[in-house]
């Protein structure tokens, strides 16, 4: 993980260089708000860096792939050191800030503040008792015990200084006092940047790699308006000793928002103006030197370059929108919609066949998504390519280096994912029973993966696993690692990777309630602490004896991305780390010092008793320390022996508040970048040093010395000894950029820990391995699938990366081993998902595994128990799973066989093949008798087969009555109107119908047709056949109701009720009156108007009346009916079913004609209305 190339900075609160990742364009902001004086610490969205200690955001937040970086045009709120916020700019105006993702690196919105005044020297103390940016105490400042008289230099070991001695100044300064020109020195310069004091955000970028050229854009947040109202864009061509001013060539209206620089070639540079005044983008090719200006019409939220194309730019917009351009921004085309912030990436050189591919996922649902693969410029819905079978969760896509992972929950469990070598997708195997709540993957290099798993038992820490090269077989390695959330909701991972050396990492462990520090040196088989310095800063003993004291070190990475973070190391200076910490029994955050090892974490040292800035200058050979103070500071501390003896050096005449401190550590510039300023009312302070004058000459062969790397005396590390390169301590000579660290390496002989503990092995106290009492060592060799061999694990596998050989006897390697004829055991079949639902007319994807058996010669069938079967001949050409697609709904036994000449075996799931419920109708009959059985039907559509269930509610019943059929019969004993209502659920879908009732003691009906023109006008759905019963008002519902049939030709039936509460003589009277209306009937005489001039006649189709309809014999004889007088004016025809029902297989099929008729109107309509 070397520095890159170039750096483009932004001035932060104490900004420094930040070791990042390989191909990784570096960008952030600072903000002033001018109103308060007081320093504030930082808190800043930590991202991604050589150190592993953050993983992203994401069900399975993954570190995004490192040479596909996108650099994010947002901003971060910020809160002072006792929580205060200070403010927030986004660029979208709002006020909430913007999480962030995978791939949205690039532009940070830091707040800090400018100070009210200038200390004076005399005010200036040593001492001085500050809060950082962790927010952790710090103890006095002081430096080591041992110091250069050729500098400027402190009095004492406990770091008093001489008041007069700092207005001195190395370089041209202290050579017109006749210092002697071969004397180290800094050269420094100031440049103030005239006429932006009002602004409060800067950008800067320096190309480095030679290149002389630093821009610096700087811009007027108002906070209560949310957006950029002036910005200034600065040039400088001589590393920063002057700076020109370019408004006018970019345009002296526009206001610029956000600076890109292109990874693959930094000459170019892409700016963005503020979309509230404008919406372009303005590109330059020549470092800024000319720009010209294109307009675009979305707003940008994040970039991301292609590795490899200089000229080709995704770009991810507020709405959720992904663009392509592939000519550096001047012409743009839509890529996606729906896409899912920080989820999409380039394709990965060398694994994806068109260098043009484009991963996306998509938003398809609600915590639903899709993993989309197309080309850039061509991603039409029939060019895309859905690699994953079925859905993702959102915000799991990540595809990084020779991987792609994602994640599926299913009844509340996460199943985890990966594609090794862009090959079909493997579930992701954990030890059985860690049953993972959460994962982070930590890291991918050297084709492994380390992952922070979270497991059922564990709250507020992770265990460590590491895989197999595919990415699919995980082992434990540590348990409960520290974590913790950064200010953006981030899990941070206490766990560290140290740069130079091979398989050596640092992790902090929760043991007893105590954080500790660990550190192994053969990549997580062994584990152990941190010796403590036989000494302090000031030369007492500490007595710090193992294990009941050690040294503790703080892990995690830097809240802001341009200070050195609390620890440092580097590729090109192997064994060499430097970090904060403490020593005692556990970790602290306060009587925090300064560490150093020279030999790996062998021995250590400390360095100062409060916490440095530390970075390494010239290839590494030197290092740079910075007091991380609130106060304005003039002197830096530079170290030419491993941090044995500091040089203190002036770089301003006053006090300055550093925000930022930039280099470009590997070219030969050797040029240190200071940003700050004065006071909150001064302009922008930028302070070049040129540190060159610290050497005399560049190195010669015998400037050098060699080391042994080792582990407490163990030469062998990671399988081999090795001896590395170093500059003799305290030769003051420059290191060549393409020396070799590594003089020379022997391999060695192959240890148990030079192995891990396969998948299923456990690591015993003695150090073997052994199968876990879950895992059963003899079963399926999928090798077994081609050839008449396998190899079988002997419990071990070779640590990625270590380069012992084994002996004659190979006692750790897999042994090539016969196909042993086994009958098939433990056949396992799934659905790839894990669910055992499908929509109707969806690709179902079948899994069969296979425990143990003789795979090549076991036969494979699997029934989908809709009529359907498919045979296979062995297991292996099943392997990408078994596809079919479901055309009706219903319950599917499905039903895999696995058998060979040794025996056989099976495995059976139940399917549910669903479809979504658009619409119930409940058919029940209008009129029911009290204590006789009545048969109610719910008629859903489509139409479903026992995949539905139905809650039945009957008038204020508590509970309802649950059936998975769509019909029930239920006897009313309540005379009078009683509601029933149905409710279907599918799924998460609940829908329901109602209807009333009327139940009496007895009741008369009699059959109607109606005239023919009625037909023509018939549309057969109930609204309808309800209005017909309304054409004639007055009619008492109590006394007549009428309901008309579905289909065609249209009929009904009356229903007479009786009322009990009438005299005999007014009974008597309706009797007489009903007799009228029967001949009425007859005759053709009742009638209504349908519409004008057409009039329909009412018949009776039977001319007697229906036999009388009782509850009680007592009433058979004689009915008393009662018939309102309106009866003669015409006839009420109501939507009413009759008692006597059709059969219940012939009133379905006319329903479901109904509504299927009912869903082409819909359907037609819906279509109507989309169209227009």
């Amino acid at each position: 993980m070397g520095l890159f190339s170039f750096w483009s900075f932004s001035l932060l609160a104490f900004v420094s260089l930040f070791p990042f990742h390989p191909k990784f364009v570096a960008q952030a902001e600072i903000t002033f708000p001018r109103t308060v004086d007081r320093f504030y610490r930082l808190e800043v969205t930590p991202w991604e860096a050589g150190v592993t200690t953050v993983t992203k955001e994401l069900k399975i937040s993954l570190e995004v792939d490192n040479e596909t970086k996108v650099l994010s045009a947002f901003e971060k709120r910020l809160k002072t050191n006792n929580g205060q916020q200070v403010g927030t700019e986004a660029r979208s105006g709002s006020d909430a800030p913007i999480d962030t993702e995978p791939n949205s690196h690039g532009h940070f919105q830091i707040s800090v503040q400018k100070y009210g005044k200038i200390l004076e020297e005399s005010q200036e103390q040593p001492a001085v008792k500050v809060v950082s940016s962790a927010g952790r105490k710090k103890g006095k400042r002081s430096v080591s015990a041992t110091y250069s008289d050729n500098a400027e230099r402190s009095i004492s070991g406990e770091g008093v200084s001489n008041p007069r001695a700092e207005y001195r100044r190395s370089g041209e300064e202290a050579r017109g006092s006749n210092q002697r020109q071969s004397e180290p020195h800094l050269d420094t310069s100031t440049f103030a940047l005239s006429g932006d004091s009002a602004h409060n955000q800067a950008m800067v970028h320096w190309s480095g790699h030679n290149s002389s050229v630093i821009l610096i854009l700087t811009k007027l947040y108002d906070f209560n308006l949310g957006a950029v109202t002036e910005s200034s864009l600065w040039r400088s061509t001589d590393y920063g000793s002057t700076y020109s001013k370019l408004n006018d060539k970019v345009g002296l209206r526009t206001v610029l928002s956000y600076l890109y620089v292109c990874p693959t070639n930094k000459q170019k540079i892409m700016m963005l103006s503020d979309p509230e005044v404008e919406s372009a983008v303005l590109i330059s090719s020549d470092e800024g030197a000319s720009f010209e200006k294109h307009p675009i019409n979305f707003n940008i939220l994040s970039l991301l370059f292609h590795p490899a194309q200089e000229n080709w730019i995704l770009a991810y917009s507020h709405d959720s929108k992904l663009y392509s351009s592939m000519d550096f921004g001047r012409k743009w085309q839509l890529v996606h919609d729906n896409v899912m912030p920080g989820r999409f990436y380039w394709a990965v050189m060398g694994l994806d066949r068109e260098s043009d591919v484009v991963h996306i996922e998509t938003r398809i649902a609600k915590g639903r998504a899709q993993y989309v693969k197309c080309r850039a410029q061509r991603c039409s819905e029939g060019s895309r390519q859905y690699l994953f079978p079925g859905h993702v969760d959102t915000n799991s896509l990540v595809v990084q280096d020779e991987y792609v992972f994602t994640q599926v929950c299913t009844s509340g469990r996460a199943s985890y994912f990966v594609s090794y070598m862009r090959e079909s997708f493997k579930r992701m195997k954990l030890p059985k029973y860690c049953l993972p709540k959460d994962m982070h993957i930590i890291s991918t290099d050297e084709k492994q993966v380390f992952a922070a798993v979270q497991e059922w038992n564990q709250n507020n820490t992770y265990s460590l696993y590491i895989s197999d090269s595919p990415g699919v077989y995980f082992i434990l390695s540590l348990e409960n690692l520290r974590t913790s959330r950064g200010p953006a909701g981030n899990l941070l991972v206490d766990f560290y990777k140290v740069e130079g050396i091979n398989g050596m990492y640092l992790a902090n462990k929760l043991v007893d309630n105590h954080i500790k520090t660990f550190i192994t040196y053969n990549k997580g088989q062994t584990w152990a602490l941190l010796p403590a310095p036989a000494t302090d800063v000031a030369g007492n003993n500490l007595h710090c004896i193992l294990p009941f004291c050690s040294l503790h070190l703080h892990l995690e990475m830097s809240e802001n991305p341009y200070t050195s973070g609390p620890i440092t190391s580097k590729k090109s200076v192997p064994g060499i780390i430097v970090a904060t910490g403490n020593i005692g029994t556990q970790l602290s955050s306060s009587n925090l010092g300064m560490f150093i090892t020279s030999d790996a974490g062998n021995s250590w040292r400390q360095i100062f008793d409060e916490e440095h800035n530390i970075w390494f200058l010239d290839n590494g050979g030197a290092l740079l320390a910075v007091l991380h103070a609130t106060t304005p500071i003039r002197h830096l501390w530079i170290s030419l022996d491993e941090g044995k003896k500091w040089d203190r050096h002036s770089f301003s005449l006053a006090p300055l508040y550093v925000d930022g401190v930039l280099m470009e550590p590997e070219s030969d510039n050797h040029i240190i970048t200071f940003f700050g300023h004065f006071s909150h009312r001064s302009e922008w302070q930028l302070i070049k040093i040129d540190y060159k004058g610290l050497f005399s000459r560049r190195c010669m062969d015998g400037d050098y010395q060699t080391w042994y790397l080792h582990n407490k005396g163990e030469l062998c590390v990671m399988g081999e000894k090795q001896i590395y390169m170093k500059r003799r301590p305290g030769n003051r000579c420059m290191l060549s950029q393409d020396y070799s660290r590594i003089y020379s390496s022997e391999p060695c002989p192959c240890t148990a820990y030079d192995f891990e503990c396969d998948y299923g092995w456990e690591r015993q106290t003695n150090g073997k391995c052994s199968p876990a009492f879950w895992f059963n060592p003899n079963g399926v060799a999928k090798s077994c699938s081609s050839s008449q061999t396998f190899l079988n694990s002997t419990g071990y596998r070779k640590v990625l990366s270590n380069n012992c050989k084994e002996g004659g006897k190979n006692l750790y390697s897999p042994k090539r081993e016969a196909c042993r004829p086994r009958p098939p055991r433990g056949l396992r079949l799934t659905t790839s998902q894990g669910e055992l639902s499908a929509a109707v007319g969806s690709n179902v994807t079948f899994m069969v595994y296979l425990d143990d058996g003789d795979a090549q010669r076991t036969s494979i069938q699997l029934d989908f128990g809709d009529g359907i079967k498919i045979t296979y001949s062995n297991l292996s050409r099943t392997d990408d799973g078994i596809r079919h697609i479901y055309r009706t709904t219903g319950i599917y036994r499905v039903t895999a066989s696995a058998e060979n000449s040794h025996g056989s075996d099976s495995s059976t799931l139940f399917l549910h093949i669903t479809s979504p419920v658009e619409r119930i109708y409940l058919s029940a009959p209008i009129v029911a008798i009290r204590g006789k059985e009545a048969n109610l039907t719910a008629l859903v559509w489509p139409s479903h087969t026992r995949t539905l269930t139905f809650f039945w509610w009957f008038d204020n019943s508590s509970e309802p009555i649950v059936t998975l059929e769509g019909s029930i019969s239920h006897t009313f004993q309540k005379v009078g109107r009683n509601k029933v209502t149905v409710q279907v659920a599918s799924g998460s879908t609940v829908m329901q119908d109602s209807k009333d009732i009327t139940v009496k003691e007895f009741f008369r009906s009699l059959l109607l047709s109606f005239s023919p023109a009625l037909d023509e006008h018939n549309p057969d759905i109930p609204e309808w056949r309800e209005d017909i019963g309304r054409v004639v008002s007055g009619v008492s519902e109590h006394q007549l109701l009428v309901s008309l049939y579905p289909g065609l030709p249209t009929t009904a039936e009356l229903f007479i009720l009786p009322d009990e509460h009438t005299s005999i003589e007014h009974k008597r009277r309706n009797e007489e009156a009903l007799d009228i209306f029967v001949t009425a009937l007859n005759q053709g005489l009742i009638q209504f108007e349908l519409k004008t001039d057409i009039r329909i006649i009412v018949y009776m189709t039977q001319q007697t009346l229906a036999p009388l309809v009782d509850s009680n014999a007592i009433h058979s004889g004689s009915a008393m009916l009662m018939l309102l007088s309106v009866v003669f004016v015409g006839l009420a025809a109501f939507f009413i079913y009759k008692f006597k029902r059709p059969r219940t297989a012939t009133r379905r099929k006319l329903m479901e004609k109904e509504m299927e008729a009912r869903s082409r109107g819909t359907a037609s309509h819906c279509a109507a209305d989309r169209h227009v």
